[in-house]
């Protein structure tokens, strides 16, 4: 598979954070269920400044129970065995913490031989979105030689349903990856797009032959791995509609005051990182019934591909037998919030 390469605080802290500072794509391209619907467990307020009303929250120990837990091989072709939701908890691979963040991890204190697979963990919504604001706060994020991290969400039938990958990246990248997958007749347009990322391939469309997708690389060197996890992380959001897709990535301590309030307006964010304009793409017919998706693969069609190029030492299958590197792959997720036009 190929992909474009590289080119107040304490209030916002979880519980654990304020007494220890927490210490420390292409996917599954097959149709995703409906699932069960989930039960929000917070409302927001009215108000009149925020179009939006809170659909659902994703967050503390209800977390695990509104995702299902993929344990077939990675599609990705990844060295990873990715673990059932009983067996992630008994190896304290999926957990939430007692401030209530989740915690997904790869498997770092097995011994995994040169060639061999590392457990680790994939899980996508029960329920299904056709559109809307999403807005991620992660506190971590997995990152390392080998490690492949995705937060994204995908359709039916890919391509047919699209593929929206919202935070990305592989090995020790410094930088954030927006990329959309797509059937035939979507592409990027510039046409009276302003945006803060460095545009990368124009053409969504997506195939076995070519799943480069489209793609805008974020500017912010915050934004991804080592960087990313030094800041205590941030939050990503993204507004799909007819209009097209927008995204937008606000460090720690740099995190809008709606956003923490839970009454988000995007009007008043600034200039995304990212715009895939509806101009070029009809979003309702290549975009719907997406599931959000969580993972960690290592190796693989992106991460193994450029391993050496991106600086690491050995070879990648190397790298995943190597269990002292895998510390630092982990989630950590304060929530993932889900909001509709009021």
């Amino acid at each position: 598979m190929q992909y474009i390469l590289p080119a107040a605080l304490l209030l916002l802290l979880p519980l654990e954070g304020l007494a220890h500072a927490h210490l420390d794509v292409d996917r599954i391209h097959w149709s995703r269920h409906s699932g069960s619907r989930s039960t929000p467990t917070l409302r927001a307020r009215n108000n009149t400044d925020s179009p939006y009303k809170l659909e659902d929250m994703y967050q503390g120990a209800s977390f695990l129970n509104d995702w299902d837990f993929f344990s077939f091989d990675d599609p990705t072709h990844g060295l990873v065995n990715y673990q059932t939701k009983a067996d992630a908890i008994k190896k304290k691979l999926a957990y939430v913490q007692g401030d209530g963040t989740t915690v997904l991890a790869v498997d770092d204190f097995s011994t995994v031989a040169v060639g061999g697979k590392r457990d680790s963990v994939r899980i996508s919504s029960k329920k299904t979105y056709n559109g809307g604001l999403f807005i991620a706060d992660f506190w971590k994020m997995p990152h390392g030689c080998s490690v492949w991290p995705a937060y994204w969400s995908v359709g039916p039938n890919w391509p047919a349903g699209g593929e929206i990958d919202v935070f990305e990246g592989v090995n020790e990248g410094t930088a954030n990856q927006y990329t959309l997958h797509t059937s035939d007749g979507c592409t990027l347009s510039q046409n009276n797009v302003r945006v803060k990322g460095v545009v990368g391939n124009a053409n969504c469309a997506s195939s076995g032959n070519d799943n480069t997708g489209c793609a805008f690389r974020e500017t912010d060197n915050r934004s991804y791995g080592k960087a990313f996890n030094m800041n205590s992380g941030g939050v990503y959001a993204h507004l799909w509609n007819s209009k097209g897709i927008k995204f937008w990535f606000f460090p720690r301590g740099e995190i809008p005051a709606d956003i923490s309030s839970k009454q988000p307006n995007p009007d008043s964010w600034g200039t995304p990182s990212a715009f895939f304009s509806s101009n070029t793409c009809d979003m309702p017919s290549h975009f719907y019934e997406h599931s959000l998706v969580i993972d960690t693969t290592l190796c693989g069609d992106w991460a193994g591909s450029t391993f050496s190029g991106d600086g690491c030492p050995g070879t990648c299958a190397q790298a995943v037998a190597n269990t002292t590197i895998f510390q630092w792959a982990k989630w950590k997720i304060n929530y993932i919030a889900t909001y509709q036009l009021a």
